[in-house]
This record gives structure tokens, sequence and C-alpha cells, in this order.
């Protein structure tokens, strides 16, 4: 598949390169609290919106992990790298270890914060029902978002996020999107693969957390490691970006 530049910006100038792939429930701003918190001087990150996304989205498409995967490897020709590690937050995550199969020799590892394994993220029929209803009703996007941080946070920080996601995604995108990281199974694909891989995941997320990390990517890259936040549900990035970016910087530099 050939992959489109999308709309992109870079923070640093390390030799530690990354790419950077968003949630389902955000585009590349969801990553702003962990920004400052980035050493520049020794890495360089790549945020990446997909389409139907942030800048992005307009852009039409598949809305597809490959499609997602692709476009992330056009940006990545576009800065003239032909090395670098990949971040992907959730749906992100899945979308990174295709990039892992598209371009072994370029991915130097990966990333993964409360990331979908690659046999995707089976669902009960009222689960199902909730998370494709989300699409067109927002009030489906507030349980997701309560749910999966453990119902810690008041009705203001729930809003914003859902106010984030409704505004910053296209409905369609977003619909298309779940099918594509949650029915979609490689995990044969990559079993046994050696590249260095680090799991970050909240002690407050439900849904993606470190019995989830066992029962998948532990056991299909043997040279993976995990790393569990204290303060965290499934969105580190804006619960608990300094010690995100911590665990990040460590691995990067290892």
């Amino acid at each position: 598949m050939t992959g489109q530049v999308l709309p992109y910006d870079v923070v640093g100038s390390g030799p530690r390169r990354a790419l950077v792939l968003h949630n389902w429930f955000g585009d590349r701003t969801s990553f702003d609290p962990l920004r400052p918190h980035l050493n520049g001087d020794t890495g360089t990150y790549a945020f990446l919106d997909c389409r139907g996304y942030g800048e992005a989205i307009d852009a039409e498409g598949a809305f597809t992990m490959e499609e997602v995967a692709a476009d992330a490897l056009a940006v990545a020709d576009h800065l003239g790298w032909d090395s670098f590690s990949v971040i992907g937050h959730s749906m992100g995550g899945k979308a990174a270890q295709l990039m892992l199969l598209d371009a072994p020799t370029r991915v130097r590892s990966l990333i993964g914060i409360s990331p979908v394994s690659a046999a995707g993220f089976p669902m009960d029929p009222e689960s199902w029902e909730l998370f494709a209803g989300a699409a067109d009703e927002p009030g489906n996007r507030r349980v997701i978002i309560d749910t999966t941080t453990g119902g810690r946070y008041d009705d203001a920080w729930l809003a914003a996020l859902v106010k984030r996601s409704t505004e910053r995604s296209s409905p369609t995108a977003f619909r298309a999107y779940l099918d594509s990281w949650s029915r979609t199974d490689f995990h044969h694909r990559v079993k046994d693969n050696r590249t260095p891989v680090l799991l970050v995941v909240g002690a407050h997320d439900p849904a993606l957390g470190a019995d989830a990390m066992a029962a998948g990517w532990l056991q299909w890259y043997p040279n993976a490691r995990l790393a569990v936040l204290a303060e965290a549900g499934h969105y580190a990035p804006e619960e608990s970006p300094r010690e995100l970016a911590t665990a990040i910087e460590a691995f990067l530099a290892g």
C-alpha cells in the first residue's frame, strides 16, 4: 500500500527518532501534555494525525490500520528517516506493529501505550454496541473513557476529552477504524518477533492493562518488557505525562 504524507509536527532534534501514533479518541494533540517532558536534545519525535482526525479530518481513505501504517512510513520518508522507533497509543499500537512488518529493517523498536494487540480486541455484543455507537453518540464516548480510566475523573475532565474527540475526528473514520483495530487478527505474523518492545500501561486500565499485555504482546515478542504507571488508566499521555516520558526516554536510551 502506498501511503500519503499527512499533517505532522516535530518536537526535538536529538538522534533518537520516533514516530508517534495517536489513539482512537484523540488526534496528535492528545500528546500535548507529554511534549514538555520529552528531552529534545536526545530525541526527535514526529507526531502524526491519522486520516479523519485533527488536521487530516477531511482526508479520504479506507480508515484501516494498514493505511495508518503506510501513511506513517510516508511521513518517515518525507523526514528522510532511514531508521526510527514507533510509539503507538491504543489503536496506534496496533498500526505500529504493521509498520514493523512492512519495514522490518527500518523500525528499531516499538513502544506501545496501552496498545491494542495484533489479535485485536474481542467484545461481547453489549460492548460492541457501546463502542460502535460512540461514532455518533458523545455519551457513549464518555462512558468508554470513564470506564477505561477507572472512574476516577470528574465531569469536566471527561467532558474535555469527549469534546476534543468529537470535534477532531470524523464519525465515518472513527467508526471504520473500530472494525480495523478491534476485529482484524495478524498475531501469527508477529509471533517470535525479536524487535525490542516496551509496553506502558496504566494500573487503572481494565481493558488494556497488565493482564491484557500478558495474554498477547508478552507471549509474542520475546524482547518485550512491561511498565505499569500507578496513577494512569488508558490515557497515560494525559494522566501521567511526566512518568510516561521518563519510561519512553529510558527505553530509547537503552
